[in-house]
């Protein structure tokens, strides 16, 4: 299930070199708002949040039918050329360029917009005391220069999100060790480092944090969330990927869910992106532990102890 790998990131960027040939906009017109079939694809951090807001959506709208497509965050990109993905799911938005690639064969922009903020949640076994870190600590440990004892491990065999947060808001320029582990998936990395006493894990906090979720609550048995220096308090302070953390960036690995929609008109993708981004859905991503992006909700003082 499991083996060492050597992480290859593709400029996504290239995947519009498949442009079809004869250059013909996608036409859909068999679905509304609240009824018909599409495929999505979803980037594998989200699952959990996304099958929920999925399960609400298709409740209120019994003609309605969304198949979720579970990948890495590249290969969710790249099916924005593939006719039958109506919406991806993914950590950011478009580039100016990929705008542009798509435009011109679309023959529109497509719609996108942030539906919630996220956090990348780092994991350690129960027995390692090693659970106070910062984003330097964590620098190295993926850089292979820790004095730490760790083996970190992903959640997957290609260029996910969290593979390319990492690189972009850990790492920064450098490379990643030839000792980073990889995992098929973001449950395959709890289940890791439950098992290996030096691992340290890299996963979306819609995997674990969920207190209210059974699943998730057997998860939290199983390993422990690190807490990670606050950037911005005026004093030393370590803390875990609350929402009140997320919201206020007092937790460090803060990252956007976002939708890419391909309709220009009111189909059904439009119906789903809808919801994610009212009332709804934002009340479930709330109740799913991370922070809704279009929505005020009141952040008040507690006695939590971090």
């Amino acid at each position: 299930m499991h083996r060492r790998w050597k992480v290859q990131i593709t400029v996504v960027v290239a995947m519009f070199a498949f442009i079809r040939c004869n250059n013909q906009p996608v036409v859909y017109r068999g679905d509304t708002a609240t009824k018909g079939t599409i495929h999505i694809s979803v980037d594998e951090s989200f699952k959990p949040v996304i099958d929920s807001q999925i399960k609400v959506f298709e409740s209120s709208n019994p003609e309605a039918k969304i198949i979720a497509h579970y990948k890495a965050e590249a290969e969710c990109l790249k099916d924005l050329l593939v006719d039958s993905i109506r919406m991806v799911i993914v950590t950011r938005k478009l580039l100016p360029i990929e705008e542009r690639r798509l435009k011109d064969t679309l023959r529109f922009i497509p719609v996108q917009g942030r539906a919630a903020f996220d956090a990348v949640t780092i994991i350690v076994h129960p027995s390692n005391k090693d659970s106070l870190l910062d984003r330097s600590d964590l620098k190295s440990i993926l850089n292979g220069t820790s004095g730490y004892k760790f083996r970190p491990v992903m959640d997957g065999l290609t260029a996910t999100s969290t593979v390319r947060f990492a690189i972009d808001s850990i790492l920064r320029g450098d490379k990643l060790s030839k000792e980073v582990t990889a995992a098929t998936s973001s449950e395959g990395v709890i289940d890791y480092v439950s098992k290996n006493k030096d691992a340290i894990g890299f996963i979306g906090v819609s995997w674990i944090g969920n207190n209210d979720d059974p699943v998730q609550l057997s998860f939290q048995k199983k390993v422990t969330i690190a807490s990670l220096k606050c950037e911005i308090c005026p004093d030393d302070a370590y803390v875990k990927p609350y929402q009140a953390n997320i919201a206020t960036r007092r937790y460090p690995l803060v990252r956007g869910l976002h939708y890419i929609l391909k309709e220009n008109y009111e189909g059904l993708g439009s119906g789903f992106a809808n919801f994610l981004i009212y009332e709804r859905g934002q009340l479930i991503f709330r109740r799913a532990y991370l922070w809704p992006a279009k929505m005020a909700f009141e952040i008040r003082n507690a006695g939590i102890d971090e």
